[in-house]
């Protein structure tokens, strides 16, 4: 299984002892008829009642040293189940993480926590009944037969017969429901995909009346994947039925072909009692066989799912560049153009500019006019189509990538806080921030008074992406979040769209005084550019001036209808 084999490896011992554990469990399993037809042909038939009672405590010490070995087993296929599927999460977690966003777009976030989730799990169930059932089940099988022949030879020869024919159903069963097991999961990744658009989107759905469009749509997803799983199951149920049809056949043909034998003195009656007892372990093993088939199909495509994403190398390749030059610019644009998907519409043409070390630079533009896609390089989320993007004295492609983001603050759009404290949320910019670090870069980002009047102040809890705060107070906290590793860039990418002007005067003001940071500030208001050294106007993808406030007011038509839309003033 390529890169997702290696994760059992560390669990070796457990993957050998459950097999082999299982392996005990079924010789005494296989033991218990012939104690059986000694017990009729030697004890009940001849009256001896020491010998019955010899092989009824036999059979009791046979079944309890079985059921140590069954425990055992399991014991050891869960601990290596388990231990493997931590193992592979934690290691595709991290990879997914090592991806740029371009290729995690490329496959999709709702398909990636599907393979997380739903294919993981999956994979570990199937792990954990094959390391119990793979040996054990085709042991009794075989092994049933082979003591058949030691009772008798000519009845045995039903087994030989059996055992191949239900092998072919078996084989043809399972060839038909692997590729449908992977189509299953395709479903599952469209209901997961549309359950996360229609989490994220309440609010829009509710607001604009579309709660029964969605729940149609959601609804003919959920068909379409029921009606794979009833598919798939109806194959998969086919294989019980003709199992047992099969096998008691076998036993009526033992039955009628064992009283042929007896009337002609050739076979005792526990004999018979034997073969049917094998015959019918052959039945109970080859459903548990059945039920391994389908789940191990099932694994075998959620395996083939995984491995896919393990596959998936970075279209940004890694650099080794780990250090900063002093004299360079903090950044410099020489003619980037960037496409997102190919064959699509450039969402930057031919941009050039450059920003100095301890500049403050604004970034501003209509929607759709690339300030964020500018971000997205800077940060190297997306290569560039052409041109090139340079950092602290680098090719962005030359940086390694933790030590590229390491010289970066950034404060996204969208505020994203996580469950835990105060502190654990600041100290994610910087982990080993002290509590005078984090006051610091709370006073900054005027988020202090409202977090000491908390309970707890840096202990209060943060509830799942901060519900527990309003939209400004949690811009505010992910400012404090970039401020507290008084980074060498501090990109603010519309970071303080939700807060009043005042506050937001107060915050830029508390920034501005951060001496030696380099600030990118990307921003709807120009209100916000108006103490910048120098302003870049976006739109379409390309640059359209660059200058101050007051410069960019008296030649730039585009900003000056920007200001004026904010302040009804005449330019």
């Amino acid at each position: 299984m390529g890169k997702i084999g290696t994760f059992i490896k560390g669990y070796r011992k457990e993957s050998v002892l459950a097999p082999l554990f299982k392996l005990l469990e079924a010789v005494f399993e296989l033991v218990v008829p012939l104690l059986v037809a000694s017990l009729i042909d030697e004890g009940i038939a001849l009256g001896d009642k020491g010998h019955v009672i010899r092989m009824i405590l036999l059979m009791l010490l046979f079944a309890f040293t079985g059921l140590v070995s069954s425990v055992t087993a399991q014991y050891f296929a869960a601990k290596a189940a388990i231990g493997f599927t931590k193992g592979m999460k934690s290691a595709l977690f991290a990879h997914i993480s090592s991806l740029p966003a371009v290729d995690r777009d490329r496959v999709g976030t709702s398909t990636l926590i599907t393979r997380l989730t739903s294919d993981a799990t999956v994979l570990q169930n199937g792990i954990n009944m094959f390391l119990r059932l793979f040996m054990r089940s085709p042991f009794i099988v075989f092994g049933a037969a082979i003591m058949a022949f030691t009772v008798d030879s000519s009845l045995a020869v039903i087994f030989a017969i059996v055992i191949p024919l239900l092998g072919l159903f078996v084989y043809i069963i399972m060839k038909a429901t692997i590729p449908m097991y992977r189509k299953v999961q395709g479903a599952l990744d469209r209901i997961t995909l549309r359950t996360r658009e229609n989490l994220r989107g309440v609010r829009v759905i509710r607001a604009f009346g579309m709660e029964e469009r969605e729940d149609e749509l959601f609804l003919s997803d959920l068909a379409s994947l029921n009606d794979l799983q009833i598919r798939s199951g109806r194959i998969s149920a086919l294989l019980n039925p003709i199992s047992m049809l099969v096998i008691n056949l076998s036993i009526a043909a033992i039955a009628a072909y064992g009283r042929i034998r007896y009337n002609a003195s050739l076979i005792e009656v526990g004999a018979i009692v034997a073969l049917v007892n094998y015959m019918s372990q052959i039945l109970l093993e080859l459903i548990k066989l059945a039920n391994l088939i389908v789940l191990i199909s099932r694994a075998i495509a959620s395996a083939k799912r995984l491995e896919s994403v393990f596959e998936m190398e970075s279209s940004i390749k890694d650099g080794s560049e780990r250090n900063a030059d002093g004299n360079a610019p903090a950044v410099a644009f020489s003619d980037v153009s960037l496409i997102y998907r190919e064959g699509g519409e450039p969402s930057l043409r031919n941009i050039t500019f450059t920003v100095n070390r301890g500049e403050k630079v604004g970034i501003i533009g209509g929607t759709g006019s690339g300030k964020t896609s500018i971000v997205n390089l800077i940060m190297r989320g997306y290569p560039v189509t052409s041109g090139a993007v340079s950092v602290l004295g680098h090719d962005v492609n030359a940086w390694n990538g933790s030590s590229l983001h390491s010289h970066i603050g950034l404060v996204p759009q969208k505020a994203v806080l996580f469950r835990g404290t105060v502190r654990d949320n600041i100290r994610n910019g910087k982990p080993d921030a002290s509590d005078e670090e984090i006051s610091a870069a709370l006073k900054a980002a005027e988020a202090y008074d409202f977090i000491a009047a908390k309970d707890g102040f840096l202990d209060y809890e943060v509830e799942e992406g901060g519900k527990n705060f309003s939209g400004g107070q949690r811009q505010r906290l992910s400012i404090a979040r970039a401020l507290v590793r008084r980074p060498d860039i501090l990109i603010l990418d519309d970071s303080s769209s939700a807060l009043d002007y005042a506050t937001e005067a107060r915050l830029r003001k508390n920034i501005a005084a951060m001496t030696g940071t380099t600030i990118i500030s990307i921003s709807q208001r120009t209100s916000s550019m108006m103490t910048m050294d120098k302003v870049i106007v976006l739109d379409g993808g390309a640059v359209v001036d660059i200058g101050t406030h007051d410069e960019l007011m008296k030649r730039c038509a585009i900003y000056q209808d920007i200001y004026r839309s904010q302040y009804g003033e005449e330019a």
